[in-house]
């Protein structure tokens, strides 16, 4: 009788737990402010007594995926400022037990395409890496970000893969930008470039955004090096008229890189990825020189 007792006592408090979980959900989802967000995150009914432990039921990283999935701008912006390495921490084993060492904002912010969290997370990660790091913050941020991802949410690929798999030319230019690196390979060996050009390769290159992702890489990659060469130089005639022939020539390296794009580059190699796209933006030359697909400053929702 007592064990019963018991079972059910447990069921009705882990019932409980749900439905303020569902609350805290619903009141990200629904832009609630954040004060009223962090009071639902720490009080009394969001702890979890196990043990001779007490942890929170939503950490700063577990609330900033709800915050990027619902597009909570001001709440992104107070956990990455307020709790800072904790919200870019892994998420508990509830979000995912997938044993990948990176955490998987990035990944979600280019997933759901929300490019003011995006520059904010790596802001972020560039103050942090280099407040934790004494060598070069842009090799650590770039070998940071570069991490392959989640297998169950991302298939093991980093964020610069996601966003050429998912055609987001801002993600990838932000992403490269805040010192990505265009030529690292997935599992399959496949680096970013290779995924755009199966993409053009499937589906053509009617629609402007795919176009679009690969001249931004190419404004990244003085140095041309990909997996899928060999079918570009077997297939000139279909590679030409996807590319178009100045840009195929280019690619297997029958022609330097065109003027344009050899002075974007130089000009994008002066810029500090830890500033970046402010720093681009600020420029002093005319927007019509300034790459295509550049994100415009995003204003955060109040």
């Amino acid at each position: 009788m007592a064990s019963v007792t018991v079972g059910s006592a447990a069921q009705s408090l882990e019932k409980h737990r749900r439905s303020f979980s569902l609350l805290f959900y619903r009141a990200v989802r629904d832009l609630k402010p954040v004060w009223m967000l962090e009071d639902m995150r720490t009080m009394e009914a969001f702890h979890q007594e196990e043990d001779a432990g007490c942890s929170r039921t939503y950490s700063p990283s577990e609330a900033l995926l709800y915050a990027i999935v619902h597009d909570h701008q001001l709440y992104a912006r107070h956990l990455l400022s307020r709790y800072m390495e904790e919200a870019l921490a892994r998420p508990g084993d509830r979000f995912c037990c997938c044993p990948s060492p990176a955490a998987p904002h990035l990944a979600m912010a280019v997933r759901y395409d929300r490019l003011y969290i995006l520059s904010l997370i790596l802001q972020e990660t560039h103050r942090t890496t280099s407040a934790s790091s004494s060598s070069s913050s842009t090799s650590s941020t770039s070998s940071c970000m570069d991490r392959s991802g989640c297998f169950h949410l991302e298939d093991g690929r980093s964020p610069l893969h996601l966003a050429c798999e998912l055609l987001r030319p801002e993600a990838v230019f932000m992403l490269l930008g805040s010192g990505s690196c265009p030529l690292t390979p997935d599992r399959d060996g496949l680096t970013p470039l290779d995924v755009i050009l199966e993409k053009l390769q499937t589906h053509g290159a009617q629609t402007q955004s795919r176009r679009q992702c690969l001249d931004n890489l190419l404004m990244f990659m003085p140095k041309v090096d990909f997996k899928m060469k060999g079918p570009l130089c077997r297939e000139p005639e279909l590679w030409s008229d996807l590319l178009g022939e100045e840009t195929y020539k280019y690619l297997v390296e029958r022609r330097p890189a065109p003027l344009v794009l050899t002075a974007m580059q130089t000009v994008l190699r002066q810029l500090s990825p830890a500033t970046f796209p402010d720093s681009l933006q600020e420029l002093p030359i005319p927007s019509s020189l300034k790459p295509p697909g550049l994100p415009v400053s995003q204003k955060v929702v109040v």
